[in-house]
Protein backbone atom coordinates (compact mmCIF):
# COMPACT_ATOMS: atom_id res chain seq x y z
CA UNK A 1 0.00 0.00 0.00
CA UNK A 2 1.24 3.61 -0.86
CA UNK A 3 2.49 5.49 2.21
CA UNK A 4 0.97 8.98 3.13
CA UNK A 5 1.29 11.80 0.57
CA UNK A 6 0.21 15.63 0.70
CA UNK A 7 -0.05 18.32 -1.87
CA UNK A 8 0.71 21.61 -0.70
CA UNK A 9 -0.49 24.58 -2.34
CA UNK A 10 1.01 28.58 -2.90
CA UNK A 11 2.51 30.99 -4.48
CA UNK A 12 6.15 30.15 -5.56
CA UNK A 13 7.15 33.57 -7.62
CA UNK A 14 9.78 34.21 -5.18
CA UNK A 15 10.16 30.86 -3.26
CA UNK A 16 7.62 30.27 -0.40
CA UNK A 17 9.83 29.42 2.79
CA UNK A 18 6.35 28.62 4.48
CA UNK A 19 5.56 25.97 2.36
CA UNK A 20 9.17 24.36 1.83
CA UNK A 21 9.87 24.21 5.69
CA UNK A 22 6.54 22.62 6.23
CA UNK A 23 7.76 20.49 3.47
CA UNK A 24 10.20 19.11 4.76
CA UNK A 25 8.97 18.68 8.37
CA UNK A 26 6.65 16.03 5.98
CA UNK A 27 9.35 14.82 3.64
CA UNK A 28 11.33 14.01 7.21
CA UNK A 29 8.50 11.88 8.28
CA UNK A 30 8.52 9.84 5.31
CA UNK A 31 5.58 11.65 3.90
CA UNK A 32 5.52 11.95 -0.18
CA UNK A 33 4.77 15.67 -1.01
CA UNK A 34 4.70 17.80 -3.96
CA UNK A 35 4.37 21.53 -4.36
CA UNK A 36 1.94 23.13 -6.25
CA UNK A 37 1.78 26.81 -7.56
CA UNK A 38 -1.77 28.46 -6.78
CA UNK A 39 -1.17 30.56 -10.46
CA UNK A 40 -1.44 27.42 -12.14
CA UNK A 41 -4.63 26.94 -13.86
CA UNK A 42 -7.49 24.90 -11.38
CA UNK A 43 -7.80 22.07 -14.31
CA UNK A 44 -4.11 21.23 -13.78
CA UNK A 45 -4.25 21.11 -10.00
CA UNK A 46 -6.94 18.88 -10.63
CA UNK A 47 -5.26 16.59 -12.58
CA UNK A 48 -1.93 16.62 -10.05
CA UNK A 49 -3.96 15.76 -7.09
CA UNK A 50 -5.59 13.14 -9.09
CA UNK A 51 -2.06 12.13 -9.80
CA UNK A 52 -1.16 11.81 -6.17
CA UNK A 53 -4.49 11.17 -4.49
CA UNK A 54 -3.15 12.67 -1.04
CA UNK A 55 -4.23 12.35 2.12
CA UNK A 56 -4.15 16.35 2.84
CA UNK A 57 -4.13 19.36 0.74
CA UNK A 58 -2.73 22.09 2.21
CA UNK A 59 -3.40 26.02 1.00
CA UNK A 60 -1.04 28.59 2.32
CA UNK A 61 -3.02 31.49 2.23
CA UNK A 62 0.02 34.29 2.89
CA UNK A 63 -2.49 37.63 1.70
CA UNK A 64 -6.05 37.78 2.85
CA UNK A 65 -6.76 39.77 -0.36
CA UNK A 66 -6.68 36.20 -2.09
CA UNK A 67 -9.16 35.06 0.26
CA UNK A 68 -11.78 34.52 -3.01
CA UNK A 69 -9.65 32.60 -5.27
CA UNK A 70 -8.25 30.51 -2.63
CA UNK A 71 -12.17 29.72 -1.53
CA UNK A 72 -12.93 29.26 -5.62
CA UNK A 73 -10.03 27.17 -6.12
CA UNK A 74 -11.03 24.84 -2.80
CA UNK A 75 -14.86 25.16 -4.51
CA UNK A 76 -13.40 24.16 -7.64
CA UNK A 77 -11.60 20.57 -6.36
CA UNK A 78 -14.61 19.59 -4.09
CA UNK A 79 -16.75 20.20 -6.59
CA UNK A 80 -14.90 17.78 -8.86
CA UNK A 81 -14.48 14.91 -6.07
CA UNK A 82 -11.29 15.61 -3.91
CA UNK A 83 -12.08 14.37 -0.81
CA UNK A 84 -8.87 15.02 1.05
CA UNK A 85 -8.36 16.20 3.91
CA UNK A 86 -8.02 20.45 3.33
CA UNK A 87 -6.42 22.89 5.75
CA UNK A 88 -4.90 26.44 5.24
CA UNK A 89 -2.21 28.16 7.00
CA UNK A 90 -0.36 31.39 7.20
CA UNK A 91 -0.62 34.69 8.95
CA UNK A 92 -4.49 35.61 8.11
CA UNK A 93 -5.47 32.39 9.22
CA UNK A 94 -3.84 31.81 12.66
CA UNK A 95 -5.37 35.35 13.36
CA UNK A 96 -8.65 35.15 11.63
CA UNK A 97 -9.15 31.08 11.88
CA UNK A 98 -13.08 31.53 12.15
CA UNK A 99 -13.55 34.04 9.46
CA UNK A 100 -11.90 31.79 7.48
CA UNK A 101 -13.13 28.97 8.24
CA UNK A 102 -16.69 30.67 7.36
CA UNK A 103 -15.19 32.05 4.07
CA UNK A 104 -14.16 29.02 2.50
CA UNK A 105 -16.17 25.98 4.16
CA UNK A 106 -14.55 23.59 1.42
CA UNK A 107 -11.61 23.45 4.40
CA UNK A 108 -11.19 20.68 7.49
CA UNK A 109 -9.13 22.53 9.78
CA UNK A 110 -6.63 25.72 9.48
CA UNK A 111 -3.33 25.26 11.03
CA UNK A 112 -2.22 28.10 13.44
CA UNK A 113 1.20 29.89 13.56
CA UNK A 114 4.50 27.46 12.65
CA UNK A 115 3.18 24.68 10.76
CA UNK A 116 6.26 21.87 11.33
CA UNK A 117 4.76 20.10 14.25
CA UNK A 118 1.68 20.35 14.04
CA UNK A 119 0.90 19.31 10.00
CA UNK A 120 2.95 16.00 10.71
CA UNK A 121 0.85 15.16 13.56
CA UNK A 122 -2.55 16.00 12.19
CA UNK A 123 -1.94 13.65 8.60
CA UNK A 124 -0.38 10.93 11.30
CA UNK A 125 -4.18 11.16 12.58
CA UNK A 126 -6.05 10.98 9.11
CA UNK A 127 -3.68 8.17 8.12
CA UNK A 128 -4.26 5.91 11.33
CA UNK A 129 -7.77 7.00 11.41
CA UNK A 130 -7.29 8.95 14.95
CA UNK A 131 -9.12 11.30 16.00
CA UNK A 132 -7.48 14.61 14.66
CA UNK A 133 -9.51 17.48 16.34
CA UNK A 134 -7.25 17.17 19.54
CA UNK A 135 -4.07 18.26 17.60
CA UNK A 136 -2.38 21.24 19.50
CA UNK A 137 -2.55 24.25 17.29
CA UNK A 138 -5.61 23.67 14.72
CA UNK A 139 -8.95 25.03 14.33
CA UNK A 140 -11.77 23.87 12.72
CA UNK A 141 -15.60 23.62 12.10
CA UNK A 142 -18.07 22.10 15.03
CA UNK A 143 -21.47 22.54 13.69
CA UNK A 144 -22.32 26.17 13.45
CA UNK A 145 -19.10 26.83 15.49
CA UNK A 146 -15.63 27.28 14.89
CA UNK A 147 -13.49 25.44 17.89
CA UNK A 148 -9.49 26.21 18.23
CA UNK A 149 -7.41 24.08 20.25
CA UNK A 150 -4.62 25.17 22.56
CA UNK A 151 -1.76 26.90 20.23
CA UNK A 152 0.75 25.28 20.18
CA UNK A 153 4.57 26.96 21.67
CA UNK A 154 6.63 28.59 18.96
CA UNK A 155 9.55 26.19 17.99
CA UNK A 156 12.57 26.98 20.01
CA UNK A 157 15.62 26.21 18.38
CA UNK A 158 15.06 26.73 14.17
CA UNK A 159 18.38 24.69 13.71
CA UNK A 160 15.94 21.38 14.63
CA UNK A 161 14.39 21.81 11.68
CA UNK A 162 15.24 20.53 8.26
CA UNK A 163 16.41 22.91 5.69
CA UNK A 164 13.20 23.76 3.48
CA UNK A 165 12.22 22.25 0.21
CA UNK A 166 13.02 24.13 -3.05
CA UNK A 167 11.11 23.06 -6.10
CA UNK A 168 13.91 23.24 -8.82
CA UNK A 169 11.27 25.14 -11.05
CA UNK A 170 10.27 27.36 -8.73
CA UNK A 171 14.34 28.63 -8.70
CA UNK A 172 14.93 32.08 -9.54
CA UNK A 173 17.56 33.58 -11.78
CA UNK A 174 19.37 37.17 -12.33
CA UNK A 175 20.62 36.95 -16.03
CA UNK A 176 20.88 33.18 -15.52
CA UNK A 177 22.37 33.46 -12.10
CA UNK A 178 20.41 31.44 -9.59
CA UNK A 179 18.77 33.24 -6.54
CA UNK A 180 17.33 31.48 -3.46
CA UNK A 181 15.35 32.58 -0.56
CA UNK A 182 16.29 31.45 3.04
CA UNK A 183 16.06 32.82 6.70
CA UNK A 184 18.59 33.73 9.60
CA UNK A 185 15.64 34.06 12.03
CA UNK A 186 11.80 33.87 12.74
CA UNK A 187 10.06 36.72 14.05
CA UNK A 188 10.60 40.48 15.37
CA UNK A 189 10.86 42.15 18.28
CA UNK A 190 9.75 45.93 17.24
CA UNK A 191 5.59 46.56 17.16
CA UNK A 192 4.49 48.88 13.94
CA UNK A 193 1.18 49.57 13.70
CA UNK A 194 0.50 48.11 10.45
CA UNK A 195 1.86 44.78 10.63
CA UNK A 196 0.59 41.86 11.64
CA UNK A 197 4.22 39.92 12.14
CA UNK A 198 4.07 41.45 16.34
CA UNK A 199 0.78 39.69 16.80
CA UNK A 200 1.18 36.78 14.51
CA UNK A 201 3.81 35.61 17.13
CA UNK A 202 2.88 37.20 20.37
CA UNK A 203 -0.84 35.03 20.42
CA UNK A 204 1.77 32.28 21.22
CA UNK A 205 3.89 30.77 23.87
CA UNK A 206 7.68 30.96 23.29
CA UNK A 207 10.55 32.80 22.61
CA UNK A 208 9.02 35.94 19.61
CA UNK A 209 12.33 35.93 18.18
CA UNK A 210 15.00 33.18 16.92
CA UNK A 211 18.01 33.31 15.54
CA UNK A 212 19.75 30.29 13.88
CA UNK A 213 23.26 29.24 14.40
CA UNK A 214 25.68 31.49 11.45
CA UNK A 215 27.22 28.21 10.95
CA UNK A 216 23.92 26.12 10.30
CA UNK A 217 23.02 29.13 7.70
CA UNK A 218 25.94 29.20 5.67
CA UNK A 219 25.76 25.32 5.31
CA UNK A 220 22.32 25.80 3.99
CA UNK A 221 23.62 28.17 1.70
CA UNK A 222 26.62 25.85 0.54
CA UNK A 223 24.30 22.98 -0.15
CA UNK A 224 22.83 25.70 -2.33
CA UNK A 225 26.04 26.75 -3.75
CA UNK A 226 26.53 23.31 -4.74
CA UNK A 227 23.45 23.33 -6.64
CA UNK A 228 24.42 26.31 -8.46
CA UNK A 229 22.85 29.37 -6.27
CA UNK A 230 24.53 32.58 -6.43
CA UNK A 231 22.64 34.93 -4.63
CA UNK A 232 21.03 34.72 -1.71
CA UNK A 233 17.53 36.70 -0.39
CA UNK A 234 17.32 36.27 3.18
CA UNK A 235 13.44 37.14 4.03
CA UNK A 236 13.72 37.66 7.49
CA UNK A 237 11.80 40.27 9.02
CA UNK A 238 14.72 41.91 10.95
CA UNK A 239 17.78 40.27 9.80
CA UNK A 240 19.97 40.04 13.08
CA UNK A 241 21.90 42.98 12.79
CA UNK A 242 20.97 44.88 15.67
CA UNK A 243 23.07 45.95 19.08
CA UNK A 244 25.96 43.54 20.43
CA UNK A 245 23.79 40.62 19.73
CA UNK A 246 23.93 41.28 15.96
CA UNK A 247 27.94 42.51 16.09
CA UNK A 248 28.76 38.47 17.35
CA UNK A 249 26.16 36.80 14.91
CA UNK A 250 27.42 38.78 12.45
CA UNK A 251 30.87 38.00 12.79
CA UNK A 252 30.26 34.41 13.29
CA UNK A 253 28.27 34.64 9.91
CA UNK A 254 31.58 36.21 8.04
CA UNK A 255 33.59 33.09 9.84
CA UNK A 256 31.43 30.73 8.43
CA UNK A 257 31.30 31.97 5.20
CA UNK A 258 35.22 32.17 5.11
CA UNK A 259 35.52 28.70 6.55
CA UNK A 260 32.76 27.43 3.69
CA UNK A 261 34.98 28.99 0.80
CA UNK A 262 32.29 31.27 -0.08
CA UNK A 263 33.29 34.88 0.68
CA UNK A 264 33.72 36.92 -2.21
CA UNK A 265 31.95 34.18 -4.04
CA UNK A 266 28.15 34.71 -3.47
CA UNK A 267 25.94 37.78 -2.80
CA UNK A 268 22.89 38.40 -0.31
CA UNK A 269 20.12 40.82 0.45
CA UNK A 270 19.02 41.51 4.07
CA UNK A 271 15.96 43.52 5.19
CA UNK A 272 16.79 45.72 8.47
CA UNK A 273 15.71 48.97 10.29
CA UNK A 274 17.25 52.51 9.52
CA UNK A 275 19.17 52.99 13.11
CA UNK A 276 20.66 49.56 12.81
CA UNK A 277 22.65 50.52 9.70
CA UNK A 278 26.13 51.36 11.37
CA UNK A 279 29.09 52.06 9.15
CA UNK A 280 31.72 49.85 10.48
CA UNK A 281 29.70 46.25 10.32
CA UNK A 282 28.05 46.86 7.30
CA UNK A 283 31.50 47.69 5.52
CA UNK A 284 32.48 44.39 6.88
CA UNK A 285 29.04 42.23 5.60
CA UNK A 286 29.72 44.35 2.29
CA UNK A 287 32.74 42.69 1.54
CA UNK A 288 31.62 39.61 2.68
CA UNK A 289 28.53 39.79 -0.16
CA UNK A 290 25.89 42.00 1.36
CA UNK A 291 25.01 43.89 -2.06
CA UNK A 292 21.54 44.97 -1.27
CA UNK A 293 19.80 46.27 1.57
CA UNK A 294 15.91 46.45 2.29
CA UNK A 295 14.85 49.75 4.67
CA UNK A 296 11.22 49.44 5.98
CA UNK A 297 11.17 53.61 5.91
CA UNK A 298 7.48 53.74 5.41
CA UNK A 299 7.33 57.43 6.00
CA UNK A 300 8.98 60.98 5.24
CA UNK A 301 7.45 62.38 8.37
CA UNK A 302 8.14 62.19 11.57
CA UNK A 303 4.11 62.62 12.39
CA UNK A 304 4.03 59.83 10.32
CA UNK A 305 6.72 57.59 11.72
CA UNK A 306 4.73 58.23 15.38
CA UNK A 307 1.48 57.00 13.71
CA UNK A 308 2.93 53.96 12.34
CA UNK A 309 4.69 53.32 15.46
CA UNK A 310 8.21 52.78 13.99
CA UNK A 311 9.80 54.13 16.63
CA UNK A 312 12.37 55.89 14.30
CA UNK A 313 13.04 59.40 13.24
CA UNK A 314 13.45 60.95 9.72
CA UNK A 315 17.21 61.55 10.23
CA UNK A 316 17.97 58.38 11.09
CA UNK A 317 16.40 57.20 7.51
CA UNK A 318 18.56 59.89 6.47
CA UNK A 319 21.30 58.81 8.23
CA UNK A 320 21.04 54.89 7.08
CA UNK A 321 20.51 56.14 3.61
CA UNK A 322 23.70 57.96 3.34
CA UNK A 323 26.02 55.17 4.92
CA UNK A 324 24.42 52.76 2.52
CA UNK A 325 25.98 55.40 0.07
CA UNK A 326 29.03 55.59 1.26
CA UNK A 327 29.78 52.13 1.67
CA UNK A 328 28.90 51.51 -2.14
CA UNK A 329 25.73 49.56 -1.02
CA UNK A 330 22.51 49.78 -2.92
CA UNK A 331 19.29 49.62 -1.20
CA UNK A 332 15.65 49.27 -1.53
CA UNK A 333 12.74 50.42 0.55
CA UNK A 334 9.08 50.69 1.65
CA UNK A 335 7.44 53.64 1.47
CA UNK A 336 3.37 54.35 2.11
CA UNK A 337 2.61 57.70 1.04
CA UNK A 338 -0.95 57.12 2.53
CA UNK A 339 -1.66 56.13 5.71
CA UNK A 340 -4.88 56.77 8.07
CA UNK A 341 -3.25 59.96 9.43
CA UNK A 342 -2.37 61.46 5.84
CA UNK A 343 -2.69 65.46 5.47
CA UNK A 344 -2.18 67.59 1.89
CA UNK A 345 0.71 68.88 4.05
CA UNK A 346 2.36 65.34 4.71
CA UNK A 347 1.98 64.76 1.27
CA UNK A 348 4.18 67.39 0.05
CA UNK A 349 6.31 66.73 3.11
CA UNK A 350 6.67 63.16 1.78
CA UNK A 351 7.46 64.40 -1.52
CA UNK A 352 10.19 66.07 -0.18
CA UNK A 353 11.45 63.25 1.69
CA UNK A 354 11.34 60.90 -1.36
CA UNK A 355 13.57 63.61 -3.96
CA UNK A 356 15.89 64.09 -1.50
CA UNK A 357 16.33 59.93 -1.33
CA UNK A 358 16.18 59.32 -4.70
CA UNK A 359 18.16 61.99 -5.74
CA UNK A 360 20.01 61.52 -8.74
CA UNK A 361 18.24 58.70 -10.16
CA UNK A 362 20.23 56.09 -7.53
CA UNK A 363 16.87 54.41 -7.09
CA UNK A 364 13.66 54.18 -8.24
CA UNK A 365 10.69 56.26 -6.21
CA UNK A 366 8.32 53.97 -5.18
CA UNK A 367 5.01 54.27 -2.62
CA UNK A 368 1.83 52.43 -1.76
CA UNK A 369 -0.99 53.21 0.36
CA UNK A 370 -1.30 51.44 3.86
CA UNK A 371 -3.79 48.46 4.28
CA UNK A 372 -5.25 47.64 7.47
CA UNK A 373 -4.54 43.85 7.52
CA UNK A 374 -6.28 41.83 10.17
CA UNK A 375 -4.99 41.66 13.84
CA UNK A 376 -3.18 45.15 13.71
CA UNK A 377 -3.31 47.90 16.13
CA UNK A 378 -4.05 50.35 13.45
CA UNK A 379 -7.09 48.37 11.98
CA UNK A 380 -8.38 47.89 15.39
CA UNK A 381 -7.74 52.17 16.21
CA UNK A 382 -9.97 52.39 12.65
CA UNK A 383 -12.38 50.19 13.37
CA UNK A 384 -12.86 52.08 16.66
CA UNK A 385 -12.99 55.27 14.84
CA UNK A 386 -15.35 54.26 12.13
CA UNK A 387 -13.17 54.77 9.66
CA UNK A 388 -12.27 51.02 8.18
CA UNK A 389 -14.81 49.85 5.66
CA UNK A 390 -14.09 47.46 2.87
CA UNK A 391 -14.05 43.60 3.03
CA UNK A 392 -11.48 40.83 3.62
CA UNK A 393 -10.06 40.83 0.29
CA UNK A 394 -10.07 44.72 0.11
CA UNK A 395 -9.31 46.03 3.57
CA UNK A 396 -9.89 49.76 2.94
CA UNK A 397 -10.44 52.77 5.62
CA UNK A 398 -11.97 56.60 5.52
CA UNK A 399 -9.19 59.63 5.48
CA UNK A 400 -9.88 62.38 7.66
CA UNK A 401 -10.14 64.91 4.82
CA UNK A 402 -13.09 63.93 2.15
CA UNK A 403 -10.69 65.60 -0.53
CA UNK A 404 -8.12 63.13 0.33
CA UNK A 405 -10.44 59.96 -0.50
CA UNK A 406 -11.38 61.53 -4.07
CA UNK A 407 -7.56 62.54 -4.73
CA UNK A 408 -6.18 59.15 -3.82
CA UNK A 409 -8.68 57.14 -6.39
CA UNK A 410 -7.95 59.64 -8.82
CA UNK A 411 -4.50 59.43 -8.68
CA UNK A 412 -4.07 55.80 -7.72
CA UNK A 413 -5.58 54.89 -11.02
CA UNK A 414 -3.13 56.59 -12.90
CA UNK A 415 0.15 55.13 -11.31
CA UNK A 416 -1.19 51.46 -10.78
CA UNK A 417 0.56 50.45 -13.93
CA UNK A 418 3.64 52.18 -12.69
CA UNK A 419 3.53 50.91 -9.39
CA UNK A 420 2.15 47.56 -10.15
CA UNK A 421 2.53 43.60 -11.96
CA UNK A 422 5.01 42.40 -14.00
CA UNK A 423 4.87 44.94 -17.04
CA UNK A 424 4.78 47.80 -14.57
CA UNK A 425 7.66 50.67 -14.80
CA UNK A 426 8.63 50.19 -11.24
CA UNK A 427 9.23 46.49 -11.64
CA UNK A 428 10.98 46.89 -14.73
CA UNK A 429 13.61 49.41 -13.50
CA UNK A 430 14.01 47.53 -10.26
CA UNK A 431 14.90 44.20 -12.80
CA UNK A 432 16.89 46.41 -14.97
CA UNK A 433 18.89 47.90 -11.38
CA UNK A 434 19.18 44.26 -9.66
CA UNK A 435 20.76 43.05 -12.86
CA UNK A 436 23.32 45.86 -12.79
CA UNK A 437 23.95 44.94 -9.38
CA UNK A 438 24.77 41.56 -9.90
CA UNK A 439 26.78 42.19 -12.52
CA UNK A 440 28.96 44.57 -10.52
CA UNK A 441 29.80 42.16 -7.56
CA UNK A 442 29.66 38.93 -9.31
CA UNK A 443 30.44 39.34 -13.07
CA UNK A 444 33.83 40.94 -13.38
CA UNK A 445 35.40 42.34 -17.15
CA UNK A 446 31.63 43.41 -18.83
CA UNK A 447 32.15 46.24 -20.81
CA UNK A 448 31.04 49.85 -20.33
CA UNK A 449 29.24 48.76 -16.93
CA UNK A 450 30.21 52.57 -15.59
CA UNK A 451 28.46 53.90 -18.60
CA UNK A 452 25.44 51.81 -18.66
CA UNK A 453 24.90 52.45 -14.88
CA UNK A 454 24.87 56.43 -16.17
CA UNK A 455 21.93 55.36 -18.00
CA UNK A 456 19.89 53.79 -15.54
CA UNK A 457 20.29 56.94 -13.15
CA UNK A 458 19.39 59.39 -15.85
CA UNK A 459 16.36 57.19 -16.85
CA UNK A 460 15.64 56.88 -13.25
CA UNK A 461 15.92 60.55 -12.45
CA UNK A 462 13.67 61.47 -15.55
CA UNK A 463 10.85 58.82 -14.44
CA UNK A 464 11.08 59.83 -10.42
CA UNK A 465 10.68 63.67 -11.14
CA UNK A 466 7.52 63.23 -13.63
CA UNK A 467 6.38 61.23 -10.69
CA UNK A 468 6.62 63.07 -7.61
CA UNK A 469 6.08 66.47 -10.16
CA UNK A 470 2.48 64.75 -10.48
CA UNK A 471 1.98 64.26 -7.25
CA UNK A 472 3.21 67.26 -5.42
CA UNK A 473 1.25 69.30 -8.41
CA UNK A 474 -1.77 67.21 -8.64
CA UNK A 475 -2.09 67.50 -4.34
CA UNK A 476 -1.86 71.07 -4.57
CA UNK A 477 -5.08 71.29 -6.61
CA UNK A 478 -7.27 68.95 -4.47
CA UNK A 479 -6.48 70.92 -1.48
CA UNK A 480 -7.40 74.07 -3.61
CA UNK A 481 -10.91 72.53 -4.52
CA UNK A 482 -9.29 72.30 -8.83
CA UNK A 483 -9.02 68.67 -8.72
CA UNK A 484 -6.57 68.78 -11.41
CA UNK A 485 -4.82 65.48 -12.12
CA UNK A 486 -2.99 64.52 -15.67
CA UNK A 487 -5.61 62.57 -17.92
CA UNK A 488 -5.19 58.93 -18.12
CA UNK A 489 -4.03 59.08 -21.85
CA UNK A 490 -1.16 62.04 -21.25
CA UNK A 491 0.14 59.79 -17.77
CA UNK A 492 0.08 56.38 -19.90
CA UNK A 493 1.92 58.26 -23.10
CA UNK A 494 4.46 59.53 -20.72
CA UNK A 495 4.94 56.02 -18.89
CA UNK A 496 5.49 54.04 -22.21
CA UNK A 497 7.91 56.26 -23.28
CA UNK A 498 10.20 56.39 -20.05
CA UNK A 499 9.90 52.39 -19.87
CA UNK A 500 10.17 51.81 -23.68
CA UNK A 501 13.98 53.85 -23.57
CA UNK A 502 14.93 52.00 -20.51
CA UNK A 503 13.84 48.57 -22.00
CA UNK A 504 15.56 49.35 -24.91
CA UNK A 505 18.80 50.61 -23.47
CA UNK A 506 18.39 47.41 -21.29
CA UNK A 507 18.38 45.04 -23.46
CA UNK A 508 21.10 46.51 -26.11
CA UNK A 509 23.50 46.80 -23.22
CA UNK A 510 22.34 42.74 -22.19
CA UNK A 511 23.15 41.69 -25.59
CA UNK A 512 26.76 43.21 -26.31
CA UNK A 513 27.59 41.47 -23.21
CA UNK A 514 26.02 37.91 -23.39
CA UNK A 515 29.07 36.43 -24.13
CA UNK A 516 30.72 37.79 -20.94
CA UNK A 517 27.39 37.14 -18.42
CA UNK A 518 27.12 33.67 -20.32
CA UNK A 519 30.75 33.15 -19.71
CA UNK A 520 30.25 34.06 -15.62
CA UNK A 521 27.58 31.00 -15.18
CA UNK A 522 27.89 27.96 -13.03
CA UNK A 523 28.25 25.25 -14.85
CA UNK A 524 24.99 24.08 -12.54
CA UNK A 525 23.03 26.70 -14.15
CA UNK A 526 23.72 25.91 -17.79
CA UNK A 527 19.60 25.59 -18.37
CA UNK A 528 19.60 29.17 -17.65
CA UNK A 529 22.13 30.53 -20.26
CA UNK A 530 19.73 32.56 -22.09
CA UNK A 531 19.44 35.86 -20.71
CA UNK A 532 15.92 36.78 -20.00
CA UNK A 533 14.89 40.19 -22.41
CA UNK A 534 12.20 42.51 -21.10
CA UNK A 535 9.40 43.34 -23.34
CA UNK A 536 8.56 46.51 -23.71
CA UNK A 537 5.05 47.65 -23.14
Amino acid sequence: MAGPSAVLIGFQEQGNLGIGYVAAALIQRGVAVRILDFRDSPESILAAIRATEPTLVGFSLIFQYYVPQFRALATYLRDNGVRSHFCAGGHYPSLRYAEVLRDVPALDSVIRFEGERTLPELLDCLVVGRDWRSVPGIAYHAGEECLATPARPLIADLDELPFPARPLESALTVLGQKASPILASRGCSRACAFCSIREFYRQVPGKKVRVRQPERVVEEMQALYADGVRIFLFLDDDFPVWGQFGQRWSAGFITALQSAGLYGKVVWKISCRSDEVEPELFGRLRDAGLYVVYLGIESGTDAGLQVLNKHLTVEEHYRAVATLADLGLAYTYGFMLFDPSTTFASIQENVRFLRRITAGGALPVVFCRMLPYAGTPIEAQLAAEGRLRGSVANPDYSFLDPRLDRYFAGLNERVADWMQGADGFLNQVNFAWHEYWVMHRLVPGVTGLPEYGRFLRLATAEANEFLLDTVANSARSFEAGDSWLPSLADFERVRRRLQDHLVTGRDAFVARNQARLLACLPEAAEAERAAPVLDAV
